[in-house]
């Protein structure tokens, strides 16, 4: 759970990198379940790291993504994050016996009223952990090999880019389980496809999802025929996000999520009054001077 910076760089780094490099293990340890690290400038790497039981999500490994994705919000030295897993596959979704640890949990009260209480308030925490990725203001891109089952596939729709291996697969697998999606999955996959009826289909009929499909249908934007050159080529989108200026791409992020779910004319307001400010920023006018002189990209400051 360390970044992938080596002892040899360390020694040969200047002071300014190993005090950064001390911070991030300072505020980056803790981590059971996944393995947190920075494999290249202003680019954060979170991986599923329950690679003996598939990556399958329990409590412990909700809680720190939750805990992960809140504390990278606020780091000035994060401007973007990849999420991949560790291991055969990406994901097999809920851990079942969590669920079943759950239901003993629910069992200790006869009481409907009780358990409807313990039961809203989970699911409500459990919602909240996924919607950190969502709510980070740093763009996230899930980086997807073998399968996405259930849980797992809530868990990417909150991300802004989703890429695949060319031996992913996805399923809503809810239905086939006896309940419905409950983390997002009914809310964001419409958005994420714009076709109605085939969302319909996948959530009703819990059938799989080939790369094939996924890439036609928007659910991911690229397909790679490795899991190697999709984390290659995650990580190179990434570090080119990251070479922008971070005041232009946590707002950009910022109105694109307030516009899914309010009108045009409310969104246009949004990014009307944060630009009042924005405008002013030494971003847009470095950024703007070097593109009007042909100059090379400026070095952003941290944010």
């Amino acid at each position: 759970m360390f970044s992938s910076i080596t002892l040899r760089q360390l020694k040969n780094s200047p002071i300014s990198t190993l005090k950064h490099t001390r911070n991030f293990a300072s505020t980056m340890e803790g981590f059971k379940e996944l393995n947190v690290t920075m494999p290249k400038p202003f680019v954060y790497k979170v991986e599923l790291n329950r690679p003996k039981k598939l990556n399958a999500l329990n409590r412990a490994i909700w809680f720190e993504i939750g805990k992960c994705f809140d504390i990278l919000a606020t780091k000035d030295d994060c401007r973007s994050i990849v999420l991949t897993g560790a291991g055969k596959i990406f994901s097999a979704g809920i851990d079942l016996p969590d669920m079943i640890a759950l239901g003993g949990k629910l069992a200790e009260h006869e009481d409907v009223a009780r358990k409807c209480k313990i039961l809203e308030q989970t699911l409500k925490d459990y919602q909240d952990h996924f919607t950190a990725l969502e709510r980070c203001p740093k763009p996230v891109i899930a980086a997807v090999h073998s399968a996405c089952i259930g849980g797992a596939l809530d868990l990417i729709l909150a991300a802004d880019i989703r890429m695949c291996s060319s031996d992913a697969w996805f399923q809503v697998k809810e239905a086939e389980i006896g309940m419905a999606a409950d983390m997002g999955t009914l809310q964001r996959l419409p958005r994420a496809i714009g076709n109605q009826s085939l969302v319909n289909e996948l959530c009703l009929t819990s059938r799989k999802i080939e790369p094939t499909e996924a890439k036609d249908c928007g659910l991911v934007s690229k397909v790679f025929d490795t899991r190697d050159s999709l984390v290659a080529g995650a990580l190179e989108m990434a570090e080119q996000i990251a070479s922008k200026s971070p005041v232009a791409v946590q707002l950009t992020k910022r109105t694109l999520v307030h516009a899914r779910n309010n009108s045009t004319q409310t969104g246009l307001d949004f990014i009307r009054y944060w630009n009042m400010a924005m405008l002013q920023s030494e971003d847009f006018i470095n950024a703007a001077m070097a593109q009007a002189t042909k100059s090379p990209p400026p070095a952003f400051a941290k944010l």
